[in-house]
């Protein structure tokens, strides 16, 4: 049988693209290497699946080409996806800054993505191991262990390199490497930060102590440039962690500091009232708006835990503010491919249409999803590109 198009992937992209293509009348065949399919979306958002962001918007997103998403996101917007989670009657909630979560399941989710394929009368095949790609006239031929198909294009949509463990490979990358596209380095996203004993000196003792905090990372001269975050923070045994320094660690980049306001709340004179505060020893006049052992920290390493604030000059109260509000630390490095939830760097955009996701050297060859270098803010954008991404490609097959 000669398909008008076969998907590679049978993720979020690669299942809503299928459904797309089947439901405007295509011959759709997809073919995945998982024995159960959608596991990655089963783990996402807790187990609830963070399946868009009401405020999602191009700016939310990183790549060496800024502009590409731009097309695909502005054509399927989250409205669009919530109206088709709502009419398969998926109840959902707003958690956090747009961010929308299933009430029950992630599951929900799939079975979604899996019934729009039904609709459509897609084809799913799994598990399938995919011996090759080629050309073959006015077709494309896929050699799998299930034997040769011909179709009329095809969808990489193979993921990232995030969780190993569940299958993920670089499959979309090498493929795009032997057709002669270019792929940026991939990198761990959205992932927890370690440090070395030395520069977490003092301060891994604090394990377990969550809040919120202003975080910078980057640089003008980084891939991605600068950029500042509010969210919360979490100190682990291991180094950093939370949605601070997940969505810090896309800007990071290897032998850069991180810039922690640990009270933004608090001026640079840290706001307290002297009269109230001045017969109360440093580290109890912070604890009134850090948690205590964070205070007490903070009391320590300046010299002044013991004193009482009314004690402590202008010069060390300007100290210690700076030290609170501009703590430095260089990470070691990332968690890895294990603990990251996205892939940062994929095949290059400049060599795609950013109308239709296809390769512009080779007619037919589209690439969607978590494979291209775009890549996502924490919050349900990596999710509504998936969903973009496949529905540029799906209208214009």
């Amino acid at each position: 049988m000669r398909w008008d198009a076969i998907i590679v992937g049978a993720g979020a992209a690669g299942l809503f693209c299928a459904g797309i293509l089947g439901q405007r009348g295509r011959r759709v065949l997809v073919l995945d290497h998982a024995s159960i399919l959608g596991e990655k979306i089963r783990i996402s958002g807790g187990g609830r699946c963070n399946f868009t962001n009401r405020d999602c918007h191009w700016q939310n997103f990183l790549s060496l080409n800024p502009s590409f998403p731009k097309s695909a996101l502005s054509r399927y917007r989250p409205i669009e996806f919530i109206n088709l989670v709502r009419q398969y009657g998926i109840g959902f909630h707003e958690k956090h800054r747009g961010q929308l979560f299933c009430n029950d399941s992630a599951t929900q989710i799939v079975d979604l993505l899996r019934s729009e394929c039904g609709l459509g009368g897609v084809t799913v095949r799994h598990p399938v191991t995919i011996h090759g790609v080629s050309r073959e006239s006015e077709f494309w031929r896929i050699e799998s262990s299930l034997g040769a198909e011909l179709a009329g294009a095809v969808v990489i949509a193979t993921g990232g390199l995030p969780v190993p463990a569940l299958g993920a490979t670089s499959y979309g990358l090498d493929l795009a490497r032997l057709f002669g596209l270019a792929v940026v380095p991939p990198r761990p996203g959205l992932v927890p930060l370690a440090f070395t004993s030395l520069d977490f000196e003092g301060v891994s003792h604090l394990a377990g102590l969550s809040l919120p905090v202003s975080i910078s990372s980057g640089s003008k001269g980084s891939a991605y440039g600068a950029a500042a975050f509010q969210e919360d923070l979490l100190i682990t045994h291991k180094g950093l962690s939370g949605p601070a320094v997940l969505q810090a660690s896309n800007y990071w980049e290897e032998g850069q500091p991180l810039v922690i306001d640990w009270a933004p709340q608090l001026g640079s004179h840290l706001g307290f009232d002297q009269d109230v505060v001045g017969a109360k020893l440093v580290e109890s006049v912070m604890a009134e708006q850090l948690p205590e052992r964070l205070a007490r920290y903070f009391a320590e390493s300046s010299g002044l835990a013991g004193r009482k604030w009314a004690e402590v000059g202008k010069k060390d109260r300007l100290k210690i503010a700076d030290q609170l509000h501009r703590w430095s630390v260089k990470p070691a490095g990332t968690l890895g491919w294990k603990k990251a939830e996205v892939m940062l760097g994929g095949v290059d955009t400049r060599a795609l249409d950013s109308k239709t996701m296809m390769a512009k050297a080779h007619p037919g060859l589209y690439f969607i999803g978590e494979c291209v270098d775009v890549t996502g803010h924490l919050g349900g954008h990596n999710f509504q590109w998936a969903w973009a991404s496949a529905h540029a490609c799906g209208q214009s097959i």
